[in-house]
């Protein structure tokens, strides 16, 4: 980049010319959402800024003019540090294991002050209750110093740029009960808050590191998606040598050397020999792609058949692949209105904190109660008004619901999917592998027709093959009895099928001339030709599935990247709306329509193809039979084969949005009553602390009635 030759602001109507990606690990709650966006719109040039609070990325479109170090200065002037992203588009490390350690610490600690504390509140006095309240303050200042430390970094960090956060009143409530404690004990006053601080962090650790290990979850499609291309390839040089390069290294007009087996590492197009190619993650086509001299190949399909020489066209970030994972990652942002209410409230939160605080202290102290009885006080507003309840409020009800659903086959791989579940009104099945089985099957009355050897020559055939219409011929065949007959001379042409002879006569599996459907045909020199049609079953319990949704305000459609003849098949048998021959793109723009019109989208879907729809959708789900890929774009992944798990998914979901309501209704109800009581001096620091602790209890207690959200 250039340094910036104007600092006029970007007009709203002008488009930017570039897009910056920047990583910022110090996310973790809306409100470092909103200041990473405001801070990063207020640079001149800048026309948006979008976060991805699950991967901790933000997207920034912007003029040409603007710097790289600009960007990331001004997310330093808000407390943020940042750095570009890698080319590689891989994922940031786990924001649950730092989180572990401080909660184990606080755990452990907490169980034993309060343990001690049991001595106290049963009537120990004199030296014992001093001997007590040091043990507890040797056991809880370095659990709490150690345990409290993402808070405290967060919190100094903020301060240093004289702005603030959640953690800043949480930092300075565990700061001063801690040293109030301390101050008491050494004054054998008759309260020490040690046994209430350490719970109050380990409350509000457990509410991060639920949220974290959700986020984790939920950000890992990208990585999979990669891991589909090849790490490298032999390329051919110039002299006639071969040479193996990582895939980094390999630009256009280059010529890789595929082997049958192999993946391939780029795009490109084939100039020497003809293969069949997997494609079926790529595009949802079951049926392996012919390709010749000439033909275009893309980055992560599989080369079924023979070696091919193939020339790069596009590698690295060019490839097809590299671009679903974009559309992918653009896809992946935060939708949850939780989140937004919580950027709005974590605007209001340290500021109303701090005021309700400084102004009880104020109002005590004009009574006459003195600085320290004040203080008390204070504190006791500060950890009073912590909102472990709202925090846990969320992603408590979703651990509790995703194991339910877990029971029930079903895995919950993001929490938040289940509030944009709970609203749906359209959904999108993919047809191979979704809707059906993603298995053709040859058609059993044609198979029970054939005579007897006649059937044996199509297994003999079928054995020799890769092909998935011969795989489930070989399966039919040999589950029926039959035994393969003798063949010579076996050979097979790509995308043409396969000849031999048996006792002397040329026999062949072939592809129809005619458009048939999934088809394959048997020929016996004298005999008229056998025509097998497949078809791919519907999933078990499909029409009942569809049903269902209906019945839940869920329209359903089908929307394939298979070709149209087949998906027009599911259409009649299901008699639901079919697109076929859709792309990547297509399906990603079909869902971006609907969701203009205000429709809420279910994409179902199980191939890499899928990926950016899976991710641009509102909720997504996946067979646990779907590429790596499928699984890991989509929300939740149902395990078996019955598609019953669809709406089994949505009425769970609806009960924990409704418990979610719950939470908020009485996290906030606790506040309303709590707070007044604090300021009024009716709760000590201690009392404080189990009030809030007992507010996070209710919250867990309601979300447990979740174990039944799958029912």
């Amino acid at each position: 980049m250039t340094p910036p030759a104007s600092t006029q602001a970007l007009h709203p109507a002008q488009a930017a010319d570039e897009t910056t990606v920047l990583v910022v690990p110090g996310m973790h709650c809306a409100g470092c959402m909103a200041k990473v966006e405001r801070a990063l719109r207020a640079v001149p040039g800048v026309a948006s800024a979008r976060v991805n609070l699950t991967a901790r990325q933000v997207g920034v479109e912007h003029a040409a003019e603007v710097t790289m170090p600009q960007l990331m200065d001004a997310l330093g002037a808000v407390g943020f540090a940042s750095q570009p992203r890698g080319a590689d588009l891989a994922p940031p490390p786990s924001a649950v294991k730092p989180l572990l350690a401080p909660l184990a610490v606080a755990g452990f600690a907490c169980m034993n002050v309060m343990l001690l504390s049991v001595s106290i509140w049963s009537g120990a006095d004199g030296a014992t209750k001093a001997l007590f309240h040091w043990l507890s303050a040797a056991i809880g200042v370095p659990a709490i110093l150690y345990a409290g430390m993402p808070f405290f970094t967060s919190a100094w960090g903020a301060l240093k740029r004289r702005t603030t956060n959640m953690d800043v009143p949480i930092s300075i409530g565990v700061t001063l009960a801690t040293g109030l404690s301390l101050y008491e004990t050494a004054n054998h006053g008759p309260d020490a808050w040690f046994d209430g601080t350490l719970m109050l962090l380990l409350f509000l650790l457990a509410g991060r590191a639920l949220d974290a290990a959700m986020r984790d979850r939920a950000r890992a499609g990208v990585d999979a998606l990669l891991r589909q291309a090849a790490p490298g390839a032999m390329v051919v040089a110039r002299e006639g040598g071969l040479e193996w390069l990582p895939a980094a290294d390999l630009v256009p007009g280059m010529v890789m050397r595929v082997a049958a087996g192999e993946r391939l590492a780029a795009d490109g197009e084939i100039v020497t020999g003809a293969s069949r190619f997997d494609q079926s993650l790529l595009t949802g086509e079951s049926d392996p792609v012919t390709a010749h001299t000439g033909d275009g190949v893309l980055a992560g399909t599989l080369n079924l058949d023979a070696p091919v020489d193939v020339k790069v066209t596009a590698a690295g970030q060019g490839t097809t692949l590299a671009e679903i994972a974009r559309l992918m990652e653009v896809s992946g942002q935060a939708r949850s209105a939780y989140v937004r209410i919580a950027d709005r409230a974590s605007r209001l939160y340290a500021p109303a904190v701090h005021t309700l605080a400084a102004l009880t202290f104020a109002g005590w102290m004009i009574a006459g109660v003195g600085a320290h009885q004040a203080l008390v006080f204070a504190i006791a507003v500060l950890i009073i008004t912590c909102p472990c309840a709202l925090g846990l409020a969320v992603p408590v009800a979703q651990v509790v619901a995703c194991g339910a659903l877990m029971k029930q086959g079903i895995m919950v791989k993001d929490g938040s999917a289940l509030e944009r579940m709970a609203d749906l009104d359209r959904a999108l099945l993919d047809k191979t592998g979704t809707l059906t089985m993603g298995r053709p099957l040859p058609d059993p009355a044609v198979i029970d027709a054939l005579p007897a050897d006649a059937a044996a020559v199509a297994l003999g055939l079928a054995s020799h093959s890769r092909h998935p219409l011969s795989r489930a011929l070989v399966e039919v065949l040999a589950a029926r009895g039959v035994k393969p007959a003798d063949l010579n001379d076996v050979s097979e042409e790509a995308g043409h099928g396969l000849q031999a002879t048996w006792q002397g006569q040329a026999v062949a599996l072939r592809r129809p001339d005619s458009a048939s459907g999934i088809a394959t045909t048997l020929d016996i020199a004298g005999r008229p030709t056998w025509l097998i049609p497949f078809a791919d079953r519907l999933r078990p319990d499909a029409q009942a599935a569809l049903a269902d949704l209906r019945a839940l305000g869920i329209e359903p459609a089908i929307l394939s990247g298979d070709n149209a003849a087949a998906v027009a098949e599911v259409s009649r048998a299901t008699g639901l709306e079919g697109t076929g021959a859709a792309s990547p793109a297509d399906k990603q723009a079909a869902i971006a329509a609907l969701q203009a019109q205000g429709h809420k989208v279910l994409m179902a879907g199980d191939g890499l193809n899928d990926g950016p729809a899976l991710a641009a959708a509102n909720a997504s789900i996946a067979p646990g039979t779907a590429s790596d890929v499928g699984r890991q774009a989509a929300d939740l992944v149902f395990m078996g084969d019955s598609l019953t798990a669809l709406p089994r998914a949505v009425r769970g979901a609806r009960r924990t949005m409704a418990v979610v309501k719950e939470n908020f209704v009485l996290a906030i109800g606790y506040n309303v009553l709590a707070v007044p009581l604090a300021m009024a001096g009716y709760v000590t620091p201690l009392i404080a602390a189990v009030a809030m602790s007992s507010s996070s209890l209710i919250v867990i207690a309601n979300s447990l009635r979740l174990v039944r959200a799958a029912r």
